[in-house]
């Protein structure tokens, strides 16, 4: 493990307003608040960000013209009065099947709902082109281990930490970070585990990260194989 996932951070024009969806939404709570990030957190050590970005492109899911990137994977005793709650809240119904439900939130982020015996959050799911892949090597930065591999993509996931899923998506488009007509919509804020900052940089790159033009005192900025951005924070 080179760091631990921290938090999922979603573009949003309107921090505050994205993080009352989600709260009231899933019963987490605010943590963290300023006129331009947000943080709310969760059981099983979930913490969800809402980053401004004021020139921010909603996704237009299906179509990867404006792909989605990333998106929520949340789980519901009772899906139709958690639609029925969403749909109050803000979001607009897009979609489904038989145990899940696909809306956009407030900021046009796509996330489902999915059938459970509990209420709660199952996964962030990152779209790539090639899911083995890419779990391979979050799952050498974060240290989690597989939990599945399909023909729709691959899980990861320790106890106590958030799973993370990786999605196929045909015709792939990655973000082009810090291109606002090709957003990242999300990304993964990480803390990096008992080495410094330039050994664990050493380390992601060596696994095929990509570094990019962003840092600040206590972070810097990268691209996974698939062209997500995250950060390794210390």
């Amino acid at each position: 493990m080179i760091a631990k996932l921290k938090t999922v951070a979603l573009d949003t024009p309107d921090p505050a307003g994205l993080a009352t969806f989600y709260t009231e939404l899933m019963g987490w709570q605010q943590i963290y608040a300023d006129d331009d990030w947000v943080t709310v957190t969760g059981p099983d050590g979930v913490r969800i960000a809402f980053q401004r970005a004021p020139d921010h492109v909603p996704p237009q899911w299906p179509s990867q013209d404006h792909p989605q990137q990333f998106h929520l994977d949340l789980y519901t005793a009772d899906r139709e009065a958690a639609t029925a709650k969403a749909e109050s809240l803000g979001a607009t119904k897009l979609g489904g099947g038989e145990t899940w439900t696909t809306l956009a939130d407030p900021s046009g982020h796509p996330f489902d709902l999915c059938s459970s015996d509990h209420d709660g959050f199952f996964a962030v799911t990152i779209d790539t082109g090639e899911p083995k892949m890419l779990a391979d090597f979050y799952a050498e930065v974060l240290g989690l281990g597989r939990l599945y591999d399909g023909d729709e993509g691959s899980l990861i996931g320790a106890e106590g930490q958030m799973q993370v899923m990786f999605q196929k998506v045909a015709d792939y488009q990655p973000p082009q970070w810090p291109d606002p007509a090709h957003p990242q919509q999300f990304h993964l804020d990480t803390d990096i585990e008992g080495v410094d900052i330039d050994e664990a940089e050493r380390q992601v790159l060596a696994l095929g990260a990509t570094k990019l033009p962003g840092e600040g005192d206590n972070w810097r900025v990268y691209a996974d194989p698939a062209g997500h951005p995250f950060c390794l924070c210390w």
